[in-house]
């Protein structure tokens, strides 16, 4: 069944990765058990460089406002260099086990999937009609951005490296948490501005009603992508929902 949307001046198109374009158990069962495993040793042999000392700064900053909130992390320690880490480490854990949206923890975790991609051991699988809508949107002269909490790294690892080869040339916006959280409209308004579109000329995708909610909000146009593995959304009535990118109709005019 192909969608209909109120306009026909569609320039942008917004996509969600996870449970959109990616199937959810990848994320899930691969991806986050793969950077779990591993941010031991990577925080042991790269803790003394600059973008991991960054990463480190931001969640010591997020690990103060936990105890501030009387939310009771694992206890930071400040060296020698082995408990520092361990510190980290159970702080991570803590973390990934409340799914927190930390950019600190994405960015880390970004890094850690980078030596996996680049080692050839992750490989991201995507639905059969993504490439086909990519390359169509493409064609159309569409900005094409994705807006995901995974860090941009992780999200430009991610489409550079997928099992239809590397789509990056088609992606030409990575938006994380440093734009905002995806349930918070003015996240979309600054995407509006950084894409310099009127919100009624971008389509969001995404498999989360509240993330739909913040972007109709903001005044863009939305599609609820029901996906097999993916949650049951509450309220999905409010939204159209497609189970493939082959239902969006030709959006230039």
């Amino acid at each position: 069944m192909t969608v209909s949307l109120t306009t026909t001046r569609i320039r942008g198109i917004l996509l969600d990765i996870e449970g959109t374009t990616t199937p959810i158990a990848f994320v899930h069962e691969a991806l986050f058990p793969y950077a779990r495993s591993r941010v031991s040793n990577y925080l042991a042999e790269h803790s003394d460089t600059a973008e991991t000392l960054a990463d480190l700064a931001k969640l010591r900053d997020e690990h103060a406002a936990d105890v501030k909130q009387n939310l009771r992390p694992p206890e930071l320690v400040m060296g020698p260099s082995d408990a520092e880490i361990d510190s980290f480490v159970a702080y991570v854990y803590w973390l990934i086990d409340r799914d927190r949206k930390s950019t600190g923890l994405k960015s880390l975790q970004g890094k850690i999937w980078r030596q996996g991609y680049l080692e050839g051991t992750l490989k991201a699988p995507l639905f059969a009609d993504v490439l086909p809508a990519l390359e169509r949107w493409h064609r159309e002269g569409l900005k094409i951005s994705i807006f995901s909490s995974g860090s941009s790294l992780a999200q430009k690892l991610l489409f550079a490296h997928t099992e239809a080869g590397d789509l990056t040339r088609f992606i030409d916006n990575h938006f994380d948490t440093k734009i905002g959280l995806k349930t918070d409209v003015e996240s979309y308004h600054r995407i509006e501005m950084v894409l310099c579109l009127p919100a009624r000329g971008i389509l969001f995708i995404s498999d989360v009603v509240a993330e739909l909610d913040a972007a109709s909000a903001a005044g863009m146009e939305t599609l609820l992508c029901i996906r097999a593995g993916n949650h049951p959304q509450p309220h999905a009535e409010r939204y159209q929902n497609i189970q493939s990118f082959e239902e969006i109709p030709a959006l230039k005019h």
